[in-house]
């Protein structure tokens, strides 16, 4: 063992200062469990050792509520001590929406970021049951009680009103942005089209402060934040199991539910590069 190493023990021993590193992989409401990573990240806001946190993010967004809810936890988070959102492969949509609580947001030259906006997607079932002869009786309480649903087609009021929910999300989402990004509202209006862009183009675009190529960049940047004299690092997050630890995918899933399925869609609808 070489001095070096003795002496960055040595220092681990004494200085218990962390930079605490969070992974955030995969759906938000399907692999990424709200619940529990917010747990995750009141729990590194709490711990006196936790100086600076690193988010590792590779996920394309998901569900709109979970993606706020998660973009309050960072932020709170970054109120107490600096947060380093890096975006690994895909900080898309929802994934995005959260990097706007951290202190500063990098990414990956060739990572997919953006996707800013919001999309509400339905089935409408109405030829399909007519073709085996089905019928659907409902007895509702409201015009708007099945808003949504697959056995009818949707009325003029029907469409209106869910564009203004999309609406109404969609403000909540590009508000986020504007703070977190210092924007104009023509600046905002051009990010916020839906579109992705790689790291460097998101750079230019002043969508992200920086390119950082892998995890050690990421956490000199927390570590300077930090006014830290050390890159000491600890993983954060809920208990792996054996599979995961072995890199199985979907081990963390859980058994078969509605989890997987929004797991599914969220990475079907995301951009995805190959070479």
């Amino acid at each position: 063992m070489s001095n070096d190493d003795l002496g960055e023990r040595f220092s681990k021993l004494i200085d218990r200062r962390r930079i605490g590193v969070v992974e955030i992989r995969g759906v938000i409401d399907g692999a990424v469990r709200t619940e529990a990573m917010t747990r995750v990240l009141g729990a590194a806001r709490r711990n006196r050792q936790v100086r600076a946190v690193v988010l590792d993010i590779d996920s394309p967004g998901g569900g709109a509520v979970g993606s706020e809810i998660l973009h309050v936890a960072v932020k709170r988070l970054a109120a107490e001590k600096p947060v380093v959102a890096w975006i690994r492969t895909t900080g898309a949509s929802g994934a995005y929406f959260l990097a706007c609580g951290a202190t500063r947001i990098v990414a990956f030259p060739a990572a997919i970021v953006g996707s800013i906006g919001v999309i509400s997607i339905r089935p409408i079932l109405v030829e399909a049951l007519r073709r085996v002869g089905a019928h659907i009786d409902v007895t509702k309480t409201g015009q708007f009680k099945d808003l949504g649903a697959p056995w009818r087609e949707p009325t003029a009021e029907d469409a209106a009103k869910e564009n203004e929910l999309v609406q109404a999300i969609f403000r909540r989402f590009t508000s986020a942005v504007r703070t977190a990004r210092g924007f104009d509202d023509a600046a905002l209006a051009h990010v916020t089209t839906g579109e992705v862009w790689l790291g460097t183009q998101a750079l230019e675009l002043g969508l992200v402060d920086a390119i950082v190529e892998d995890e050690e960049g990421a956490t000199e940047m927390a570590q300077d934040l930090a006014a830290l004299p050390h890159r000491h690092t600890v993983r954060l997050g809920p208990r792996k199991n054996l599979l995961q630890r072995m890199g199985v995918p979907g081990a963390g899933m859980g058994p078969p539910s509605s989890r997987w399925i929004t797991e599914l869609e969220g990475w079907m609808s995301a951009p995805r590069v190959r070479a």
